[in-house]
């Protein structure tokens, strides 16, 4: 689906920076988790199936860590690969009462779907302990679904990134950028004035649109009003709308500033708009998450040279940070499924997959010293060091007809607002419309 493979960027990056991880057990100072049971192999004998949409080096990666679980519970885990569309692979099973015994799910407002379906079983308390313990009350939160808590995220992808040709950048005599005023005022007037179209946009591909909404509205709306937009509880009518639309439109209306123009924007796909960048050195910046690694590393160029990336720079108050990632959640309740989103949801569980390539832990305790090559330790110390004010991805906490479907609800409303970005007003009426209608309001 659309974003996904969740940080599959960094398979490449590892690749270029240091080769894969080892795949070793936990540091010190590591959770006793999972604590179900006694014995030296307390689930021995059990047989858990775990399907996720993962497959390749993700899949394998994975797999190590189910590995670990193994090794310290006595159970057996059989893996499924749900590909891409979750839901199709999760539906026939849950209809046929035969779900997996834990499902990975790559959004949270699928928590809250199966969840009033029925479908899922309620943490245990062992489980929910790991969380209250590792993770900041807004997962809880997102895991959770009528005072219930349903689901951890155990894997997260960093959407607040801008990837930029190092090249072009030292051409223009640019810099990266820490401010939105800067970004537009000076790295890319600069580019501009080189003769280097500064940005390279994947319109085609609406989510690409909402993740720059996204970044824009947290920094200078604030992480309130960011969990009050994503429930709809104010519209998109509001003035804090307004103002996020404005700054976008700083690209937007400036044709020398975007690769093609509106029109040739909106024909660019992800990942498209990459090689643009990097293969055909077309434009210097391209504004997405960490998984544009992998599409780097097929245009030729190397992260950490070539390819670098600069934080979304502040437009407000502070930087933001937003996350996309999976989550997991119990289909059918036995001492073997709970004790593995324990295993998951704890810091060595979360350590073991660290040492793996292409993995990033929204667990605040799993330190950045155990991931394998210094970019995902930097990223993964960004999502550490903002705490409290990280967010996750608006679009996939919001029902999927306005924030999910292609040519449908937010993805269609910023690509009319691409092609007229003058229309602020406009645009936020089509939005808000959409929004009520897929919230029922």
């Amino acid at each position: 689906m659309r974003k996904l493979p969740i940080v599959v960027a960094l398979l490449g990056l590892a690749a270029a920076a240091c080769g894969t991880g080892s795949s070793g057990g936990s540091e010190g100072g590591a959770s006793s988790a999972p604590a179900s049971g006694g014995g030296d192999k307390p689930l021995a004998g059990q047989k858990i199936e775990v399907a996720a949409k993962w497959t390749g080096d993700e899949q394998a990666n994975f797999e190590k860590v189910l590995k670990a679980f193994e090794e310290k519970t006595g159970a057996t885990v059989t893996y499924a690969s749900t590909g891409e569309d979750t839901g199709a692979y999760l539906g026939p099973r849950i209809e046929g009462g035969n779900p997996p015994d834990v499902a990975i799910l790559p959004q949270p407002g699928l928590v809250q779907q199966y969840a009033d379906q029925g479908a899922l079983k309620p943490l245990a308390p062992e489980v929910q302990a790991q969380i209250d313990q590792n993770y900041t009350p807004y997962w809880k939160e997102l895991g959770s679904a009528k005072g219930q808590v349903y689901g951890v995220l155990v894997k997260a992808a960093h959407k607040s990134l801008i990837w930029y040709r190092q090249s072009a950048f030292d051409d223009a005599g640019a810099q990266p950028a820490t401010t939105w005023d800067d970004l537009i005022g000076k790295t890319a007037q600069s580019l501009s004035d080189s003769g280097t179209t500064p940005f390279a946009l994947c319109a085609a591909s609406g989510w690409t649109l909402t993740d720059l909404f996204e970044n824009v509205y947290l920094s200078s709306a604030g992480p309130d009003n960011y969990d009050k937009l994503a429930k709809h509880e104010i519209p998109w009518t509001d003035a804090t709308v307004a103002t996020a639309l404005e700054k976008m439109a700083q690209i937007f209306g400036k044709k020398e500033f975007v690769l093609g123009g509106a029109s040739g924007a909106l024909q660019t796909d992800f990942p498209t708009c990459v090689t643009q960048v990097y293969g055909e050195k077309k434009a210097a910046m391209v504004i997405e998450a960490d998984f544009v690694a992998a599409s780097v590393g097929q245009s030729g160029a190397k992260v950490g040279e070539e390819a670098q990336i600069m934080p979304f720079p502040k437009v407000g108050d502070a930087a933001p940070v937003v996350l996309g990632g999976d989550v997991g959640v119990v289909m059918k309740d036995s001492k073997g499924a709970q004790a593995l989103l324990e295993f998951l949801a704890s810091k060595e569980g979360g350590e073991v997959w660290a040492k793996q390539p292409g993995y990033l832990s929204p667990n605040r305790n799993v330190s950045p010293d155990n991931y394998p090559d210094n970019l995902t330790k930097q990223l993964a110390q960004t999502i550490i060091s903002a705490g409290e004010s990280v967010r996750y991805d608006m679009s996939d906490l919001a029902p999927s007809a306005f924030g999910g479907t292609d040519g449908k609800g937010e993805w269609k409303d910023l690509q009319d607002f691409l092609r007229n970005p003058s229309d602020v007003k406009g645009a936020q009426k089509k939005l808000e419309a959409d929004a009520a209608k897929a919230f029922n309001k």
